[in-house]
């Protein structure tokens, strides 16, 4: 079980995915809502969490004020759990949720521009997909748009290709989040 930090949905229980996912830790969701709120705030944001897993991430979004989110995951038990906790949190029709790879979800036209992106690959993913991705990510994105990339602290290689600027990139034990500017 993960929770939400903050917002109106605060202190609710998500369910997670039996197996196939590595959920974000609480504490750093805190640090990194923390970062984006004292910097950009939320309010009226919408929201895509690829590699949704448990969907805390964009749960958490709307949970502070977010507009709406989308939630991509290829894995149908991560989708089913998904489902469950937007329902459990009564916000079923502030989100969308697809079951599709996330290069197929980029790869198809856009439906709506979005304001804040999670990426949370699974950390064995290499450098170069998650490049692909970010790249396949710039027609969807509104001017100004923040994407977060979540990933592990030991990986290397630069994954932001031309268009984002990289404006924070903090360590949190195993786990390293960079968040980019669309330029």
């Amino acid at each position: 079980m993960t929770r939400i930090i903050a917002g109106r949905l605060r202190g609710r229980r998500l369910r997670v995915p039996d197996e196939g996912t590595r959920p974000t830790s609480d504490r750093v969701r805190e640090s990194l809502f923390n970062l984006l709120a004292a910097r950009f705030g939320l309010e009226g944001l919408w929201v895509l969490d690829l590699y949704a897993g448990s969907g805390a991430l964009g749960i958490e979004a709307i949970s502070r004020g977010a507009a709406g989110a989308t939630f991509v995951d290829s894995n149908r038990r991560a989708v089913a759990t998904i489902a469950s906790n937007l329902k459990a949190c009564g916000i079923s029709a502030e989100a969308m949720v697809a079951t599709r790879t996330v290069s197929a979800y980029l790869s198809s036209p856009p439906e709506r521009r979005f304001d804040l992106v999670f990426s949370d690959p699974p950390y064995a993913l290499g450098a170069d997909r998650v490049a692909d991705d970010l790249g396949l990510l710039l027609p969807r994105l509104a001017d100004g748009a923040l994407v977060v990339v979540e990933r592990a602290s030991r990986t290397s290689g630069d994954v932001w290709p031309p268009g984002f600027d990289v404006i924070a990139d903090k360590s949190y034990g195993d786990t390293r989040v960079e968040v980019g500017l669309r330029v």
